[in-house]
């Protein structure tokens, strides 16, 4: 629990009012994915979590229907500003740059682990296969389908093919050396796909 210091140096101690609710979540998330990158998922547990954030067990099941659900918004709410999908204009540019991030991600001595075991996990806790989805999986596709179809637009792109088998094959290749790594996940793998995709996607001049 995190307190003041006085002028001779003594704890402040908070008042008996409640803290307001978005600093008891904002606590709690951080608290959960400090637990998650330095043990592991299954050192995400309520008990653990309310202990390190100074809340109580009953609020975390209030706000989540299991630890695993937790720990996957909390890792996802970390690693949002890392996935931001750009918007230059050159659709090019912006595949190579957004890819490159994600592979970042996926490399890094937490994020791959992470993301593994939540992927693991999440085929036995339905809460957290939800969790999954709706704070991670389902938004990436949609930013990443909207920037295909801007390129579309802009006439980058032909018609007569599904932008969600282009996402698939961009990313589901990355989780796809992630989940199985007989070939390494690299970030010149990362800009190959690109150029292969393009190829076949590409507008004629």
């Amino acid at each position: 629990m995190f307190t003041n210091a006085e002028p001779s140096g003594g704890p402040v101690r908070r008042g008996r009012g409640r803290r307001p609710a978005d600093e008891v979540r904002a606590g709690v998330l951080r608290a959960a994915v400090e637990l998650l990158t330095a043990e592991g998922l299954p050192a995400v547990t309520f008990d653990r979590v309310a202990a390190a954030a100074g809340s109580s067990k009953n609020t975390l099941y209030k706000w989540w229907p299991s630890a695993g659900a937790l720990a996957a918004e909390a890792y996802f709410a970390r690693s949002e500003a890392a996935l931001r999908f750009p918007d230059t204009g050159d659709i090019e540019t912006d595949l190579r740059t957004q890819l490159r991030s994600f592979v970042r991600l996926l490399t890094a001595d937490e994020g791959g682990p992470v993301i593994r075991q939540l992927i693991g996990a999440a085929q036995m806790d339905p809460a957290l296969w939800r969790e999954f989805s709706r704070n991670y999986s389902r938004p990436r596709r949609e930013l990443a389908r909207a920037a295909l179809e801007r390129a579309r637009a802009r006439k980058q792109l032909r018609e007569g093919f599904s932008l969600d088998i282009v996402v698939d094959q961009l990313w589901g290749a990355c989780y796809h050396r992630l989940l199985i790594p007989d070939e390494p996940l690299t970030l010149a793998f990362a800009d190959e796909l690109v150029d292969n995709v393009l190829r076949g996607a590409r507008a004629d001049p």
